[in-house]
């Protein structure tokens, strides 16, 4: 649906729409907020309901403020509303744009009236007679100015927050420690208003794609089905006007999708990813990562010409949830699939596991093969806490009571239905997820710049820096050690030692920045002071 195309009747209404605008642009800066849109919207008398309906159509690109062209498709959704229609998605499109007259506004020509005599006086008092500008009265008991904060005028949204402060604050820090050699790529805007995803991971013919097929009701372009390995590459299924493939060489080039970090896994990755996109209305929301199967043997592993366990941890810190898909068949975790559940440590809160076509088993086996899948399950991952484990057969085909009997078939449906709910929920948390991916990187960049200086500062001045280094490297646990206690920071922030240690080999240490105590100090009032701010100015306009 294109929002934006939206047209305006007369001239008349044009302008009427114009001095509207300026009205409820109380910052004047061209982009109307979310409470500027409350204050506005609800002199219309429309439910509140229906109001957060209103902003959800208007702000299509999920921005956090209107335009005047948005303002407009929010206005002429106001009006049919008025008239009685139900408000959906296809409201504009299904109607006269032309021929929407502009709504009922109660009141609004006297609020504007008022406004305007409130605003004239302050003008033509501005200056005074000789032409300076009146002095404030300041007072003994004035409060001290505050810290510089975010610009409201600037920022528009909890997203938008985010970016500018990552291009103020977090950014500068990543490149002077070089942190996206280390780490994760340097964020683009694409990474900050991409759509929540969910990666599915698991064996072949576990089910990925059919999982995928059973959510969207229909196929999508590319897909293939069969008991062989059938999925030979990771698939992208995203939202889009047309149905088409797009090569993963081209997918990873374009400014406005969130797959340029991709490019550091080479050509021998790319000619094994693309994107599959189609109208949907749930991809309007969720964009759907499948992959191909694990399959079990070091011989498997090294027939990959790309690092398949890297691709997954980095897809893993992109998604909002990671379904692990197994079948009652197909229970053993093999090398390759431990490797990849091994990589997906401090994503734990993604993770959900799916004991998939369960209805191929009775039920005194589905008993037993939970039972093995939990024991395989807790020698992998490694943690006290019990995964959610959604049982249930995801596919088209109805479930067989026969088979099942009446308790099972009770039981696959709760399932799927609580499943369900999972990924419904995804939309609603994506701000949250974006807040806590955004505050541990924070983390995560202050930590590594401590170690950076660390071993800046540990360089000697002339001779011997070939021996200092590789000592350094060597002893690179200490190294660890010795910033943790001096800055006292916890030890569970710290990265692997051993990676660490294998990035390290390719570089002169004597070239690392020294310790700045200020960029740090900057990222410290960030993450107390600016987050907690941005939390409280924003939020969804219209949510109880």
């Amino acid at each position: 649906m294109e929002i934006l195309s939206s047209r305006v009747g007369t001239k008349q209404d044009e302008q009427a729409y114009r001095k509207w605008f300026e009205y409820a642009d109380t910052d004047g800066d061209g982009r109307l907020t979310g409470n500027d849109a409350v204050k506005f919207f609800s002199i219309s008398e429309l439910p509140r309901a229906e109001l957060k309906q209103v902003w959800a159509i208007a702000d299509e690109k999920r921005q956090g403020f209107l335009g005047f062209k948005e303002f407009v498709s929010a206005m002429q959704v106001i009006s049919l509303a008025q008239l009685g229609k139900d408000i959906n998605p296809d409201i504009l499109k299904n109607s006269d744009l032309e021929n929407i007259s502009p709504p009922t506004m109660t009141g609004l020509e006297e609020l504007i009236l008022k406004g305007n005599q409130r605003t004239s006086p302050a003008s033509n008092d501005s200056l005074h007679s000789n032409g300076s500008p009146p002095q404030r009265q300041t007072s003994w008991f004035a409060p001290k100015p505050p810290r510089k904060t975010l610009s409201a005028i600037a920022v528009t949204s909890i997203v938008d927050g985010l970016k500018k402060l990552y291009l103020e604050k977090l950014k500068p820090l990543e490149v002077a420690y070089r942190f996206n050699d280390f780490v994760s790529p340097i964020l683009t805007d694409s990474d900050f208003d991409a759509k929540p995803q969910v990666m599915l991971l698991g064996q072949y013919s576990t089910g990925k794609t059919t999982f995928i097929k059973h959510l969207l009701r229909s196929s999508y372009p590319g897909a293939h089905i069969g008991p062989e390995p059938t999925t030979d590459r990771f698939v992208v299924v995203m939202g889009g006007a047309d149905e088409r493939n797009v090569p993963g060489n081209t997918i990873a080039v374009q400014a406005d999708m969130p797959f340029s970090g991709l490019t550091k896994f080479g050509q021998a990755f790319l000619a094994k990813f693309e994107c599959s996109q189609m109208p949907h209305p749930l991809l309007d929301h969720i964009t759907f990562v499948d992959t191909p199967g694990v399959l079990s043997g070091e011989k498997q592993r090294t027939q990959r010409s790309y690092d398949f366990t890297g691709v997954t941890e980095w897809f893993a810190s992109k998604c909002d949830l990671i379904l692990l898909l197994f079948d009652p068949h197909k229970l053993d975790i093999s090398d390759e699939f431990k490797r990849v559940i091994t990589s997906l440590r401090g994503h734990d809160d993604k993770i959900r596991i799916v004991l998939n076509k369960a209805d191929q088993v009775d039920t005194q086996q589905l008993m037993r093969v939970y039972g093995a899948l939990m024991w395989s399950l807790g020698k992998v991952l490694n943690t006290p806490e019990v995964n959610r484990v959604y049982i249930g057969s995801f596919n088209d085909r109805p479930i067989d009571e026969d088979k099942v009997g009446p308790i099972g078939k009770d039981l696959f449906e709760k399932e799927q239905e609580d499943l369900l709910a999972d990924l419904k929920d995804i939309p609603r948390k994506a701000c949250d997820r974006r807040i806590n991916e955004f505050v541990k990187r924070a983390r995560q960049a202050k930590i590594h710049a401590y170690i950076i200086g660390q071993l800046k500062k540990e360089m000697p001045a002339m001779i011997g820096k070939v021996k200092a280094q590789q000592r350094l490297i060597d002893n690179l646990e200490d190294e660890f050690g010795k910033v943790q206690r001096e800055f006292h920071l916890p030890a569970g922030d710290f990265p692997s030692v051993e990676h660490y240690r294998e990035r390290l080999a390719g570089y002169n240490f004597d070239k690392f920045e020294k310790l700045k105590p200020k960029m740090l100090q900057t990222i410290d009032d960030m993450l107390g002071y600016d987050i907690p701010e941005l939390l409280k100015k924003f939020r969804n306009p219209y949510e109880n």
